[in-house]
């Protein structure tokens, strides 16, 4: 049986516009000049300044705030054929979009990129050991596959059937398993010692078994990795001297000679291009009291619209017959011209965004931004900044997330400067981060042949005037990354 019901729903749609701010809002400084150069690359109606001759004189789209241009799909489907050739041919000034911020921002030095060095890389280091043994061409390939399916860490995680797999069907090469199983080996024997291992176990073993056999040190450690890894790893020591039958101060030679292995080869080589250089977004300098916040120059890159298309626009606008072909023709330009408006407007959008939302930070932490003192950090969170801008808390936090500001105690992610508020004895609200940095001077002071347990610190907390349970102080060690007493016990 079919029923009709009439239904009202409250719909929220974020316009094309809107939807380019968010993304990028998000993008932090060391990845906006690759942003800007996708869309100067994808849109020829956008310009940038800097790439242009400036001596010649320039009309630009007028520098307006974005809230005041909306965007209707209606009415532009509608007034398809209808331009106002005014809307994107008012003269400006050539560098009032641009230079704004320049005047505050970074100087000529700090535009400069940061070199890197060159350095062959972990498997490039690989290839020229395996170029330099005498093996035959079948044995030469199969080593090169397996160099080939080594993770950045140096670990081989497939299977050696599936390297077979691969070599029979991709390079035409049919090797049996004991062949890869030997070349395996070869590849076992290369610098950083412990490169092709298939576990942790392999990797820890490869290195001691290059180290002197007749040391007696060495031998107790193989067996210990061989036989006893899990009692390890878990810190279990007093299991390990009745099992080896071994006194605290040989089992100490032992652990020191394990620590000493490197647990991932091929970090040790590689240049982490994971580790992106950071480039903060903004600078908090101290002028006798008085802080100044600037936002880097990089996040006010000179774009334009292209006089070029401006000019075509006109000509197509003026031409008094507009066939089907003409028609698409002035079509596609608008819409060009349309997007780099917009594009620019997003930027702009965001360095707005950006100022008014560190501005509302420094602000309410001012007390740290003169001192460097933790425990001036006042406990804030996300809505409180959100309130004091008029903006949405999911603003704010996609600003904090991927955000830095540099001051002259370092250089900060907006993130860390949210936190939760805990009330002391005294009834006074202070911030976790405080908190936190109790527990990591006292862990950092503790007799690591007697770790403080959670019970302990959490006394210790209560003793300084912080009424906080045993589960709170556990969460808290657990997001700076500390693992519990007995994983912080040495000999």
């Amino acid at each position: 049986m079919l029923k009709q019901n009439l239904q009202q729903k409250l719909l929220q749609k974020l316009s094309p516009q809107q939807i380019q701010f968010i993304k990028l809002l998000q993008v932090p400084t060391v990845s906006l000049d690759t942003r800007i150069k996708e869309e100067l690359e994808e849109n020829p109606a956008l310009e940038d300044l800097s790439l242009t001759n400036l001596n010649e004189p320039e009309e630009q789209y007028p520098d307006r705030d974005p809230e005041e241009d909306s965007y209707n799909g209606d009415e532009e489907k509608g007034e398809a054929d209808e331009f106002n050739i005014d809307d994107y041919l008012q003269e400006d000034n050539v560098n009032d979009y641009g230079s704004r911020y320049d005047q505050n921002g970074d100087d000529d030095d700090e535009r400069k990129e940061i070199p890197i060095a060159v350095q062959s890389s972990f498997f490039e280091s690989l290839q020229q050991q395996l170029d330099l043994i005498p093996v035959s061409d079948k044995d030469f390939r199969i080593g090169k596959q397996i160099i080939g399916s080594l993770d950045d860490d140096g670990y081989l995680r497939r299977p050696i059937m599936s390297l077979t797999d691969d070599l029979a069907f991709s390079q035409n090469v049919f090797a049996t398993d004991d062949e890869v199983e030997d070349m395996l080996k070869v590849i076992q024997s290369f610098d950083p010692p412990g490169v092709g291992a298939r576990s942790l176990q392999e990797c820890l073993l490869i290195q001691l078994r290059k180290k002197d056999a007749n040391d007696p040190i060495v031998k107790k450690a193989i067996l210990v990795v061989e036989q006893y890894l899990d009692e390890f790893t878990r810190k279990h020591y007093d299991k390990l001297e009745k099992s080896l039958n071994m006194s605290s101060i040989e089992l100490r030679g032992v652990v020191n000679e394990i620590l000493k292995l490197n647990p991932k080869p091929g970090d040790s080589n590689e240049i982490n291009t994971k580790q992106l250089q950071v480039i903060p977004d903004f600078h908090i300098t101290n002028n006798d009291g008085v802080l100044i916040l600037t936002l880097n120059s990089k996040n006010a890159p000179e774009l334009r619209v292209s006089r070029s298309y401006q000019e075509m626009f006109e000509h197509y606008d003026k031409a008094s017959q507009k066939d089907k072909k003409l028609k698409e023709a002035v079509q596609f330009v608008k819409q060009k011209l349309d997007s780099a408006k917009w594009f620019i407007d997003a930027i702009k959008q965001r360095q707005q965004t950006l100022l008014k939302t560190m501005n509302a930070i420094m602000q309410y932490q001012y007390e740290f931004f003169l001192t460097g003192d933790d425990k001036n950090l006042k406990p804030m969170i996300l809505k409180d900044i959100a309130d004091r801008i008029n903006m949405d808390i999911s603003t704010v936090s996609r600003v904090a997330n991927s955000k830095y500001v540099q001051t002259e105690f370092g250089t900060f992610l907006l993130k860390s400067f949210f936190s939760e508020a805990i009330q002391t004895e005294s009834g006074e609200e202070v911030s976790n981060k405080e908190v936190k940095k109790i527990l990591e001077e006292h862990i950092g002071a503790e007799d690591k042949k007697h770790p403080l347990a959670d019970e302990k610190l959490t006394e210790i907390l209560k003793d300084a005037g912080y009424n906080i349970a045993r589960r709170t102080v556990a969460k808290y060690r657990e997001q700076m990354n500390i693992p519990v007493a007995r994983l912080r016990k040495e000999l």
